[in-house]
């Protein structure tokens, strides 16, 4: 499965588990997990792009090792929120994902990586340091967002409005 629907996302994982986020680039994948209660993302590792059956497997393995039991994979949209190619890459590497058992949560992530280098620099990590580091913090902004998300679609869950 494979949406952008917190609620449904939710709905296919009701006991919650370690998520992962991934920030997808074009030259490596950045890996983040969060605890099964989906409190706090931490940033892993990153994992530089080669043939996609490599990168499946490292994934695989990965997951296999943190007992991962659902994916967030970060959606690169345009700033109007309209499709880029970037984000119809993503979606594609989503759909080459699915048959991994796992459910798939696409988040809008316009901009972790500017808010991950913002912070590097105002942090004065070196350019070289700001590389190594980016692509993991990047995930691990991606997945504090969603699972922030997931909380909040919790909370409307279990407290509907209540309508005059």
């Amino acid at each position: 499965m494979i949406t952008a629907d917190r609620t449904a996302f939710r709905d296919w994982l009701p006991q919650g588990g370690r998520l992962i986020g991934l920030d997808v680039g074009t030259k490596t994948i950045g890996l983040a997990l969060c605890d099964a209660g989906w409190s706090i993302a931490s940033p892993a590792h990153t994992i530089n792009r080669g043939k996609f059956t490599r990168d499946k497997a490292a994934l695989a393995e990965f997951m296999g090792q943190q007992q991962v039991k659902g994916i967030v994979i970060g959606l690169p949209l345009n700033l109007d929120g309209s499709e880029s190619p970037r984000s119809q890459s993503s979606r594609a590497f989503a759909r080459n994902l699915a048959d991994m058992g796992a459910p798939i949560f696409l988040w809008d992530e316009r901009w972790s990586t500017q808010a991950v280098t913002r912070t590097l620099i105002e942090a004065d990590a070196s350019r070289a340091r700001r590389g190594e580091l980016v692509d993991k913090l990047a995930a691990s902004y991606i997945l504090q967002g969603a699972i922030d998300a997931l909380a909040s679609a919790a909370e409307t869950d279990a407290n509907p409005p209540i309508l005059d």
